[in-house]
């Protein structure tokens, strides 16, 4: 029986599945994954948590979700869409697009639904990985691919009195969890955090509420950002003349890789960019003290960079009230906050919405992987920091790949152009053991450690660690475990070539 066919049986069969590839999640990363494995001929299944494919792009179905990069770069390079409808695609249209490329390349077959991973243990005799989910079904592979990437644990943090401010009856929810089944309309709506959610989710519902209480810890920048759609007769032009497509494509890469180069070697350019942030706050928002609230403190690129046309739009209406306050606690009325003084003030809330992103620096903690002699990945990041060679094999952790791994996501282009370059390294780290006639590789320590003292070494100087704010790319100890330290071109010569020096085969 095949893998595609073990897959398809229900309910769960009660031996273990032998496969020779477990990838975990099927998003842009897990799905890319397949895709290449399957034109390599390469046995594999893929094992998804929920009952959908799409990752992020299935998860985050709040108002107004749209993707931050232009859809014609947000795509496989090998699975162009000519007639995205908008240049920054909406959520409904990127799901549609994974989903076709789903149904493409026939991967429904290879995918086990409810599979939801929570530890893999390698077995030092058999030389195999043994993965587990937790609904009791077992997997026995020669790889593992990881491509649950970062953002798919949801962050709320612990606020006194939460838990009775449910009881009363009230509803609330993270922005990557929104329930539908709330109604919102005329409703009291808090929304917590100003980041890449919040300004997509304020514009949309403040016409709706009956007020609006935006809850703001640091200002973000906000660049101006038109999305009018796309015409069809261009739709058709990338459609039917040859050429055009690539052009767009590479004229969005380029752009964005000039962005990259401020962030990365130049931060004292991003200056320009504060002038258009300060503009674009300028033109929407007309009281003085609201502007000064709004306006950051810190290098523009030191967070994450948002764009939007309609946010402080939204901001500005005589709905909404941004909150610089400290949250102290919630109360079955609501939410009370303290100003410096220790004054208190309640605001009524029948909503809230938690906009405060994802566990991103400690998502590894959440699946318990063992290596040989059984050695705790978890417990070596713990003490160690998180660390990889290229960002996708780990020093003593056999033929296990991380796709979006740690220093891999971006603040300037993306990630799928990051995805397809680990996609194609992975494949041929596979290629080289079966070349080696060998069951397994692993980088060695000090190729690995090379790499990341270097690694670290360029993130010294770029607007992440210089730029005067805390963002969600640093670890506890404020290094820099996310982001990759250079630009997109570079991290594509390096994961060109598989360097089989770097590791040992057994």
């Amino acid at each position: 029986m095949t893998v595609a066919e073990q897959a398809d049986r229900t309910p769960a069969a009660t031996v273990p599945v032998r496969t020779r590839t477990v990838i975990i999640g099927s998003g842009f990363s897990g799905l890319g994954m397949a895709i290449e494995l399957q034109r390599r001929g390469v046995d594999f299944v893929i094992l998804e948590k929920a009952d959908e494919i799409g990752g992020t792009w299935r998860d985050n179905t709040y108002p107004g979700c749209a993707c931050d990069i232009p859809s014609h770069m947000y795509s496989f390079s090998f699975e162009p869409k000519p007639d995205w409808t908008h240049m920054w695609s909406f959520q409904p249209e990127i799901q549609d697009y994974l989903l076709g490329v789903t149904e493409k390349y026939g991967l429904r077959r290879y995918i086990r639904f409810g599979a939801h991973v929570d530890r893999a243990q390698w077995d030092d005799a058999e030389q195999r990985w043994h993965v587990f989910t937790t609904g009791g079904d077992e997997f026995v592979a020669q790889f593992v691919v990881s491509g649950a990437g970062g953002l798919h644990i949801p962050l709320i943090p612990e606020f006194e009195g939460l838990d009775d401010y449910l009881a009363a009856g009230n509803a609330a929810f993270h922005s990557a969890q929104w329930d539908h089944d709330v109604a919102i309309a005329g409703k009291r709506v808090a929304v917590i955090g100003t980041g890449a959610s919040a300004i997509q989710i304020v514009p949309e519902i403040v016409g709706d509420v009956a007020e609006l209480y935006l809850y703001q810890r640091t200002p973000a920048w906000v660049m101006p950002r038109p999305n009018n759609p796309i015409p069809e007769r261009m739709q058709q032009v990338f459609a039917n003349v040859p050429g055009t497509r690539p052009a767009m494509r590479a004229a969005i890469y380029w752009l964005h890789e000039a962005v990259g180069f401020a962030m990365t070697q130049q931060p004292r350019l991003l200056k320009l960019g504060e002038l258009a942030g300060k503009w674009n706050i300028r033109r929407s928002v007309k009281d003085p003290q609201l502007r000064r609230k709004l306006t950051p403190d810190y290098r523009a690129g030191c967070k994450r960079i948002l764009n939007s046309d309609t946010y402080y739009r939204g901001v500005a209406d005589p709905k909404t009230e941004v909150v610089t306050e400290h949250i102290m606690r919630f109360t079955p009325r609501g939410i009370v906050t303290a100003d410096a003084q220790g004054h208190e003030t309640e605001r009524a809330v029948d909503v809230v919405v938690f906009a405060t992103g994802f566990h991103v620096t400690d998502s590894y903690t959440y699946v318990d992987i063992k290596g040989p002699g059984g050695e705790d990945l978890v417990d070596r990041w713990n003490r160690e920091g998180i660390e990889a060679l290229r960002g996708i094999t780990v020093a003593g952790m056999p033929n296990l790949f991380f796709l979006l791994g740690p220093n891999t996501a971006l603040g300037h282009n993306s990630v799928v152009f990051m995805i397809e370059s680990q996609i194609r390294y992975a494949a041929q780290a596979i290629a080289a053991v079966d070349r080696a006639g060998a069951q397994a590789l692993t980088p060695t320590r000090a190729a690995q450690d090379r790499y990341n003292a270097e690694l670290q070494r360029q993130l010294a100087p770029t607007v992440w660690s210089t730029g005067g704010c805390h963002s969600w790319y640093l670890d506890e100890h404020g290094v820099n475990r996310t982001l990759w330290s250079g630009m997109t071109w570079q991290y594509w010569l390096a994961t060109r070539r598989f360097k089989a020096s770097e590791y040992s085969f057994c």
